[in-house]
């Protein structure tokens, strides 16, 4: 399974970006997926996963009301939208697809990494 994650790039603050995460391969259409982001200097960290059926989403404290994390199964993804972008969004953000049914907020319960965007809010 290979996850491949777009959409990344520069934004002022207050701005907003939508992430995108597409894998190859069927089996992983009903997975448990989640985004990720680690900042320079430190470690990764959750921030929005979503159930295998999309009907439950989970986010970390700082970003709720302000990101949306949604999946298509049709098309085999899951978009992150990020809305009111502050400096402190500033990471590398990862998707990750999961086995089982979610959402899980854990970074060891997922066993397929995207390779990272870069999201760099400042301005």
């Amino acid at each position: 399974v290979q996850l491949q994650a777009s959409g990344g790039g520069l934004v002022q603050p207050g701005g907003s970006l939508r992430l995108s995460c597409a894998a190859s391969g069927r089996a992983t259409i009903y997975w448990p997926k989640g985004w990720f982001r680690q900042a320079p200097g430190k470690d990764r960290e959750f921030v929005a996963a979503i159930n295998w059926n999309g009907r439950s989403t989970e986010y970390a404290d700082s970003v709720k009301g302000r990101f949306t994390i949604s999946r298509d199964n049709a098309e085999n993804t899951v978009t992150l939208q990020m809305n009111s972008l502050k400096p402190e969004d500033t990471a590398v953000y990862y998707c990750a697809f999961g086995t089982g049914r979610g959402p899980f907020l854990k970074a060891s319960k997922y066993e397929y990494w995207g390779q990272g965007t870069l999201v760099t809010v400042s301005g």
